[in-house]
C-alpha cells in the first residue's frame, strides 16, 4: 500500500498557504510541535492548562485539526487539548511509511499517545478518527480513559447513500456562498457553511489519500470495550442507521452510553457544535 502525499509541490504549497492562514485566523494561539511515529511525522497542537489526562481530538477522512477551531477554546478552559493531523490525511504530518489496517492506526496513535507521555487521555474522534480512536482501545486499552464517539465509522459499510451526501456536499460547497445556506439545508450538511474549511478542502484535491478502509467492528472487539464511551449519532446519518448502531451498542457495550441527536446528518460536528462541545466536556469530566 502507498503513502498519502501531496502530487507535486505545487499543490502542497498550495494547501499549506491556506491551513497557515486558516491557523492563525480561526484558531487561539497553540502550542504545534512534531511527533515521530513508525509511520511518519505526526503534528499535533496542544492548548490549555497542564493536565495529566488530555482531551485527543481526530479528525474525519480527508480532514485535519482545523476542523475542531470551535471546540479548542471551550475545551482548552477546563482541560489540555490536543488536537491531531492524522498521518496519511491532507494536514501537517508527513508519512513515511503505509497503514495497512486496523492494528497499523492503532499503533500510530499508541506512539502519538507515547510521544505525549500521556499515561491515560479522553480520545475524542469524528467518523474515520473515531474508528481510529476505538480501534486504538480495541488494540492498546492501557492508555483509554474514556471514548467519545462522533459518528463513528466502523458500524456499516459506507453505501451509496452516503456517497451520494459526500458528492453533493461537494458540489454544494462549490456554489456561490449566498446560496450555500439553502444548499445546506437540501443537501443535509452543515459543513458546506464551514467557508474556510471548504476553501482547504479544495485545496486538498491535489492529495493522494492512502489509508486502509474503516472496517466494521466485530461484536467481541465491541465487547472488549470496558471503559466508559459516550456514542454521539445524528439521526439522520447517511453513513448508518444511528438506531441500529445504537442498539447493536447498547447490547455489546455495558459501559456506553448513545445519544441521536434529532435532526442532525453526519455532519454533527457542524450541525449543533455547542451540544457536541458540552458533551465533550460532561464526558471528560465524570
Amino acid at each position: 500500500m502507498s503513502i498519502g502525499e501531496f502530487r507535486n509541490d505545487k499543490a502542497r504549497e498550495r494547501f499549506h498557504t491556506v491551513y497557515g492562514r486558516l491557523l492563525d485566523r480561526l484558531w487561539p494561539a497553540v502550542d504545534a510541535f512534531d511527533l515521530p511515529t513508525s509511520f511518519g511525522i505526526t503534528r499535533v497542537h496542544r492548548a490549555g492548562p497542564p493536565c495529566s489526562d488530555p482531551v485527543v481530538l481526530l479528525s474525519g477522512a480527508n480532514g485535519n485539526s482545523l476542523m475542531w477551531h470551535r471546540y479548542i477554546e471551550p475545551i482548552a478552559r477546563h482541560h489540555t487539548v490536543i488536537a491531531v493531523d492524522t498521518v496519511g490525511e491532507p494536514g501537517a504530518s508527513i508519512q513515511s511509511a503505509p497503514l495497512t489496517g486496523a492494528e497499523d492506526g492503532a499503533r500510530w496513535l499508541e506512539e502519538v499517545l507515547a510521544g505525549l507521555e500521556a499515561t491515560t487521555a479522553h480520545l475524542v474522534g469524528c467518523s474515520y478518527g473515531g474508528w481510529l480512536a476505538l480501534g486504538h482501545h480495541v488494540h492498546h486499552p492501557g492508555r483509554t480513559a474514556a471514548l467519545t464517539l462522533v459518528e463513528p465509522a466502523g458500524f456499516a459499510d459506507p453505501g451509496r447513500r452516503f456517497y451520494a451526501w459526500l458528492i453533493a456536499g461537494g458540489l454544494a460547497g462549490m456554489a456561490p456562498r449566498a446560496l450555500r445556506p439553502r444548499l445546506s439545508r437540501w443537501v443535509g450538511n452543515s459543513a458546506i457553511l464551514e467557508t474556510g474549511l471548504m476553501e482547504l478542502g479544495r485545496t486538498s484535491i491535489g492529495f493522494r489519500r492512502a489509508l486502509p478502509p474503516a472496517r466494521v467492528f466485530s461484536d467481541e472487539e465491541l465487547r472488549r470495550v470496558r471503559v466508559p464511551s459516550l456514542f454521539l449519532l445524528g439521526e439522520q446519518s447517511s453513513l448508518h442507521d444511528a438506531c441500529q448502531v445504537a442498539e447493536r451498542v447498547g447490547a455489546l457495550m455495558p459501559t456506553a452510553e448513545v445519544e441521536v441527536v434529532p435532526g442532525a446528518s453526519h455532519a454533527l460536528p457542524t450541525d449543533d457544535p455547542e451540544l457536541v462541545a458540552a458533551r465533550i466536556l460532561r464526558h471528560a469530566a465524570e
